[in-house]
């Protein structure tokens, strides 16, 4: 571990401290000398009680004295900051080794701490500080005396040690892919692991190894799995994305004879892959349906019974959903969507899910497909799982669309039916990413559906001739549209939508995601407007004087009790305006909506400027409320503007 600090401080700067004693009248008496009080207070500071000054306080006057307080020399500062960081590191579980009683990841063997050309004496981790390090264990393990700290990272170079982590990343990669280019293909390189390991190493080498192509009719995402897991292996594609019989490892030593590193790489790779391979055979001695009798004994939770169960709901779930999307127009076969829906969860009583937990769907993909199912419920079991994290891609089938839907809104409302909906930091079962996967799902893939109609439906399948298994199926419903409502802020904040603009939104609680989005992008694109601005405050005044009437204001209104030029120019755009948006609200174009309202901004300005609104004539202050209520009315189509801080 290395750490170099250019520029520092010789010192801490110094500081001044005001210390406060007794106040004024209690420091001194009538004849102006200090008191006890007074003189106890400048003994303990070390000074005469002359040099105390007065302090001016809200609270009144006090006597005190100004402290200059010297900074600290920097190598007097450096080992205990260090020392204190290490005793800080996650260190899971620390060791000692031999006699001392230091405790860390590892044995420490030796510490340098130098300021320049100067060793900084210290001890850390039980080691007297020194100028001296020591290279690779394996090509340089002596010895070395660093002259300056400036070359720290040349000599470590010399020394067979990247010292530099960036450097010895860029070389990782470097080599990676010219191995990759003389085979034609192309490295996976995700970053988690080849941060990994590059912090294994210190003087990176890249040897490129093969394995038996009959491995190959293993699904790939299992053999990838276990080589960058268990072996930290980079694997190697075809140009399509397929799995060629290669990998590549990175050894921490420059050795003569690389091929015996290679060879051996290959052979401890040999079982890992057999087993991936032994697991994929003897899941096939039986149809993918057949595991689905095991899900019966298999409980998905206590309360909500087994995962057999959530097949069944799932399927259900799902045929309503496509049933909907067929009324749009999609082609979807609802019969497969059933099928799709009970065969959704029988691999996790697969031996390949079972050795390797992150294949759960694409096993089943691949059974399926062996199966002879047909392609629309074989790609729907992967789909099944997508968004799997924050920006993944979403299912592209119909059937896999209506699977995912259905999977993540039975899960929602069973767990907040049995009061364990997420707490704080807490989230057990990923509620929050599933609710933000429907929402994703409904937006992108340009589904208007009501969320209304699919937690309904949802709670209905945990109904059955026995009764239901959700016992408060009102408050289930209220719960879940408001966990499913309050995503939103989290989604669009991510995507740099203002809080303000959400908020407008939500004021008018729209149920359907694909028109909330719509409002959305309207919203923001009002807010561009010059006119913006003053309709908002516009807006915040309406609602503000509606909400202050005592008695019921009246819809329609009375056009001759309009005696103002102002009120009858406003309420005539009103009128226009309405006609206007009529067809664009049909259309569901919001931003066309309030561009086309922004006109009112001028005769609504001019009415707040020469119009009464309360007036003492009762009938003109409820026509003049009526008409304002239009016009609150009118905006309220797509959002509430008032909400928005421009």
């Amino acid at each position: 571990m290395a750490l170099q600090i250019q520029g520092i401080s010789d010192k801490q700067p110094d500081r001044s401290e005001q210390k406060r004693g007794p106040a004024i009248k209690a420091a001194f008496d009538a004849e102006g000398n200090p008191t006890r009080a007074a003189m106890g207070f400048a003994k303990g500071l070390g000074i005469e009680a002359s040099e105390l000054i007065t302090i001016n306080t809200d609270k009144g006057d006090y006597v005190g004295y100004e402290q200059v307080i010297h900074g600290q020399a920097t190598t007097e500062l450096l080992a205990a900051i260090f020392q204190t960081a290490l005793d800080n590191l996650p260190i899971a579980k620390r060791m000692r080794s031999g006699a001392s009683r230091n405790e860390f990841v590892r044995p420490v063997q030796w510490a340098v701490l130098m300021q320049d050309s100067t060793i900084i004496d210290a001890t850390i981790q039980g080691h007297q500080t020194g100028t001296q390090t020591r290279g690779h264990r394996f090509h340089s393990p002596n010895y070395h005396e660093i002259a300056h700290a400036n070359d720290y990272e040349e000599l470590l170079g010399g020394l067979k040690v990247v010292a530099d982590f960036d450097k010895r990343q860029m070389l990782i990669k470097n080599q990676v892919k010219a191995l990759a280019d003389e085979v034609n293909a192309d490295a996976i390189v995700p970053q988690d692991l080849l941060d990994e390991v590059t912090a294994l190493v210190d003087f990176p080498i890249a040897l490129r190894a093969s394995f038996e192509p009959r491995f190959l009719q293993v699904p790939q995402e299992a053999l990838i799995s276990t080589m960058q897991a268990d072996q930290k292996y980079f694997c190697l594609t075809d140009k399509a994305g397929k799995l060629q019989p290669y990998f590549i490892f990175i050894t921490n030593i420059e050795s003569k004879d690389p091929n015996q590193i290679i060879e051996g790489n290959e052979k401890v790779v040999r079982p890992r892959l057999a087993d991936a391979e032994f697991f994929f055979l003897q899941d096939q001695k039986q149809p993918l349906f057949a595991l689905t009798e095991s899900l019966k004994t298999r409980v998905f939770q206590d309360k909500l019974g087994t995962i057999w169960e959530k097949s069944e709901r799932i399927a259900k779930l799902a045929a309503f959903i496509a049933a909907l999307m067929q009324q749009q127009g999609q082609q979807i076969d609802i019969d497969e969507t059933v099928r799709a829906g009970i065969l959704s969860k029988a691999d996790l009583a697969s031996s390949l899910v079972g050795e390797y937990p992150e294949l759960q769907g694409i096993a089943g993909t691949y059974y399926a497909r062996l199966n002879n199912e047909p392609e629309a419920v074989a790609a729907s079991l992967e789909e099944q799982y997508l968004p799997k994290f924050s920006g993944d891609v979403l299912p592209q089938t119909p059937i896999g669309i209506c699977l995912a839907l259905a999977d993540r809104l039975d899960t929602l409302v069973g767990i907040f039916a049995i009061d364990q909906a997420p707490t704080g930091s807490k989230d057990p079962f990923s509620l929050r990413r599933s609710a933000i996967g429907i929402l994703r799902i409904l937006i992108e893939k340009q589904l208007p559906i009501n969320l209304v109609a699919l937690v309904e439906q949802a709670i209905k399948g945990y109904s059955d001739a026995e009764g239901s298994k959700i016992e408060k199926m009102g408050d289930t419903f209220t719960q879940v549209m408001a966990f499913l409502n309050s995503r939103y802020r989290a989604m669009y904040t991510e995507q740099g939508v203002s809080v303000d603009t959400i908020q407008a939104v939500q004021a008018i609680n729209p149920h359907m995601p694909l028109d909330f989005d719509q409002r959305i992008r309207a919203v923001q694109a009002f807010s561009e407007l010059s006119q913006a601005s003053m309709l908002a405050d516009s807006n915040k005044r309406v609602a503000n004087i509606l909400a202050k009437s005592e008695v019921s204001v009246a819809d329609n209104v009375d056009e001759s009790l309009l005696s103002e030029p102002a009120e009858q120019s406003l309420y005539a755009s009103v009128l226009q305006a309405q006609t206007a948006v009529k067809p664009l609200l049909k259309q569901a174009d919001y931003t066309q909506v309030l561009q086309t309202l922004a006109s009112l901004d001028e005769p609504l300005t001019q009415f707040f400027d020469n119009v009464m609104v309360n007036s003492e004539d009762a009938a003109l202050k409820n026509n003049r409320l009526a008409l304002l209520k239009q016009v609150r009315a009118l905006f309220l189509t797509v959002a509430d503007i008032s909400e928005l801080q421009l």
